[in-house]
């Protein structure tokens, strides 16, 4: 028997995909079950390499079919829940907050109730059990850009850690700040932290909550900004930067977020909120910039040869204008740090975009999710 059943949804997905493999992987005990949807950021590709692996098993089903959730985890003996699914796209939330309110709270809830009912029905009850959900760092709203006097940004400041970084302000996100979303995006996974620690303080649930800053590295779906501008500047296409690409965000490696998962999920404490974050801010623009010129050397291509790439469009309503993260308790209380730092992270991420085109142009087709629903159709 394994020692425990740990079902992660959204596990198809970019971030998901990268917790599932290591799950699987570093935890050869456990029996990992992957739930997730398929919609078009849901790709099966994502997780070839460990497909085949005894200890996983994939589950096509929405969040949001209560019933369906309920028969799975009495039926798999579920021990622990590992919450990704999720829509996440700021610009898509803009033009269909209804979908984002039926999946990031509707579906959240279904995942709520239906675990407290699976466990409460057991002898043991809550006994070994954990509910850990992945929320985002855009719920606490927005940060000025300011800096101290006489000193331009980006200025080396020190973390209640002690870790030095550059950043754009002196303010920063942490546990005990208020929340003040600013998109329907937002403000959907905010109601959904809300229901999650609720269920602690009403029933008694093992809850855990983590907000992480923005992630980049492989499998991303090219809608975000990384993958998306590598593509375009790969095939020459214009990069529409919103406003003058002044706004500021934190950047993690996406292997380094699923493994603070790991680690919380395993040694976290019941109840808590912890931030997750790279402190390693960076204006979209000089992303976009440094994107350009990596993506033009590893083509052999001329030095700022695709500047001229650079298109400005009118900034998205209501866009924040800073993140960052400061990831102190994480770091004091379970010694988790980021591995890489960001400029050797991203090469790394440009790198396995080019080396992948066909996975690439694949998804950028969506001939795989034609696959997927002529493959389940016939189920």
């Amino acid at each position: 028997m394994p020692a425990k059943t740990i079902l992660i949804t959204g596990g198809a997905g970019f971030i998901g995909s990268h917790l599932v493999r290591l799950m699987v992987n570093n935890h050869p005990d456990y029996r990992i079950i992957n739930l997730d949807k398929l919609t078009y950021a849901g790709n099966l590709a994502n997780l070839k390499d460990i497909e085949n692996k005894p200890n996983y098993r994939f589950v096509r089903m929405d969040i949001c079919d209560f019933e369906g959730v309920l028969e799975l985890l009495r039926s798999e003996k579920v021990d622990g829940i590992i919450h990704l699914a999720a829509e996440s796209h700021v610009d898509r939330s803009i033009k269909d907050p209804f979908t984002f309110a039926r999946t990031n709270v509707l579906g959240t809830l279904s995942l709520l109730q239906a675990a407290r009912l699976y466990w409460e029905s057991l002898p043991e009850k809550y006994e070994g059990k954990r509910f850990y959900h992945i929320s985002t760092d855009e719920v606490y709203g927005s940060l000025r850009l300011t800096h101290p006097e006489g000193i331009e940004p980006p200025f080396s400041t020190t973390a209640s850690s002690g870790t030095h970084h550059l950043a754009y302000g002196e303010e920063f996100f942490r546990e005990e700040n208020k929340y003040t979303p600013h998109s329907p995006y937002s403000a959907s996974k905010a109601s959904s932290d809300h229901f999650v620690r609720a269920f602690h303080d009403t029933y008694g649930m093992p809850t855990i909550v983590t907000n992480c800053s923005n992630n980049y590295g492989p499998y991303q779906f090219p809608e975000k900004l990384i993958p998306l501008f590598i593509n375009n500047i790969r095939h020459r296409k214009p990069l529409p930067v919103y406003g003058r690409g002044e706004n500021v965000r934190d950047w993690l490696y996406v292997e380094d977020h699923a493994r603070a998962i790991d680690l919380i999920f395993h040694k976290g404490e019941i109840a808590e909120t912890y931030n997750i974050g790279g402190f390693n801010e960076w204006k979209n623009i000089d992303i976009v910039r440094l994107l350009i010129r990596t993506v033009d050397r590893l083509l052999g291509r001329g030095e700022d040869e695709d500047m001229n790439l650079i298109s400005y469009v009118t900034d998205r309503p209501g866009h924040d204008e800073r993140y960052a993260i400061d990831s102190s308790k994480l770091q004091k209380e379970l010694g988790w740090e980021p591995s890489l730092q960001f400029e050797e992270g991203l090469e790394k991420t440009v790198r396995w975009y080019l080396e992948n085109q066909d996975w690439l142009d694949n998804v950028t087709s969506g001939d795989y999710m034609n696959y997927y629903e002529q493959m389940y159709s016939q189920r």
